[in-house]
């Protein structure tokens, strides 16, 4: 289900409609209690250490504890379900990203919206993918990718995480812009993927930079070009892929999102605390380890970004007839 851009927007926006007194009186002595930040996958993986990241300098910064609880399942669809139906009171939030903005468009039963029932309130990262192959792999390049894909259809192999996946549409969002045919083999999850493409079972793989940057350093595998629109500067001598297709960029973000009736001053606060944090050199600094960019936006820029995401990945994974 699609809606309309504006009506997503309408609720970064919405402070400057409802009048100030209100909005002081209910964020009035925030937090007075603990706040549950929750992440609709395990303990452990990427999203889950961005939200203990935060919730630590949020539990500094106010005084109260910010607690992280994961919700996993449903490729983090039971997490940000929780959030929708929780209390609009700045108490229950959501540490979320371009997986759980996706399933909107790739399930088609959802109860929930994501773009309608959630409220922006702060990025936290950006992360690119790689486009990796093993060393043995005849094509050193995108160009001479391309041209032995196209010289050789359907005899190539592209992993992915499993469909619907980051990896699987960066990977349909390059075959849309090159026309290339290579068959998308998805797993269960990058692990797995990572494990076969050393193996040398599969050819291709977009993975996260996190996961692929020891092996890369490590020679086990060979990057041909980042997803991000310029070079990235812990890989300052691989392309960025949009040198060869312009205008091609695929990236993750992750960033903290509340109930959509979460008083506007309330988001305000959390906004405010959180680029605090992203612009403090340890966690700055713990981020770029991770191969990412901090991502300190206000709620309106955030909104505007995610209703840009949810526009451009939606025809990518329409086109590609994707479905959960």
């Amino acid at each position: 289900m699609k809606f309309p851009r504006r009506r997503f927007l309408s609720l970064a926006a919405s402070a400057a409609a409802l009048p100030a007194l209100p909005r002081i009186a209910r964020a009035q002595g925030y937090p007075t209690r603990p706040v549950r930040l929750v992440v609709g996958f395990p303990a452990g993986g990427t999203n889950d250490l961005h939200a203990r990241l935060i919730a630590e300098w949020l539990t500094k910064h106010f005084g109260r504890s910010f607690i992280v609880e994961n919700r996993a399942g449903a490729a983090g669809n039971i997490g940000a379900e929780a959030v929708v139906r929780a209390a609009a009171d700045g108490y229950t939030l959501s540490l979320c990203g371009s997986t759980e903005l996706r399933n909107e468009i790739l399930y088609s039963d959802l109860k929930f919206s994501f773009t309608r029932d959630l409220a922006p309130v702060a990025g936290v990262m950006l992360g690119p993918q790689v486009l990796v192959v093993h060393p043995s792999f005849s094509a050193r390049s995108v160009p001479e990718l391309i041209a032995t894909a196209k010289a050789n259809p359907d005899s190539l192999t592209v992993a992915s995480a499993g469909v619907g996946s980051s990896p699987h549409i960066s990977w349909e969002l390059f075959r849309s812009m090159t026309g290339v045919r290579i068959l998308h083999v998805p797993y269960r999850g990058g692990g797995p993927a990572m494990t076969d493409l050393l193996g040398q079972q599969v050819q291709l793989f977009f993975s996260t930079l996190a996961d692929a940057m020891e092996h890369i350093k490590a020679g086990r595998i060979r990057a041909l070009g980042v997803t991000t629109a310029t070079r990235v500067p812990v890989l300052p001598d691989v392309p960025a892929i949009a040198e060869f297709l312009p205008s091609y960029e695929a990236v993750g973000w992750l960033g903290v999102a509340a109930p959509k009736d979460t008083p506007p001053a309330i988001i305000e606060m959390l906004n405010k605390a959180i680029n605090a944090g992203l612009a403090d050199p340890k966690i700055k600094q713990t981020i770029a380890d991770w191969g990412e960019t901090a991502f300190a936006t206000s709620p309106v820029e955030f909104g505007t970004f995610i209703a840009a995401e949810n526009e451009k990945w939606g025809k990518v994974i329409r086109a590609a007839n994707i479905k959960l």
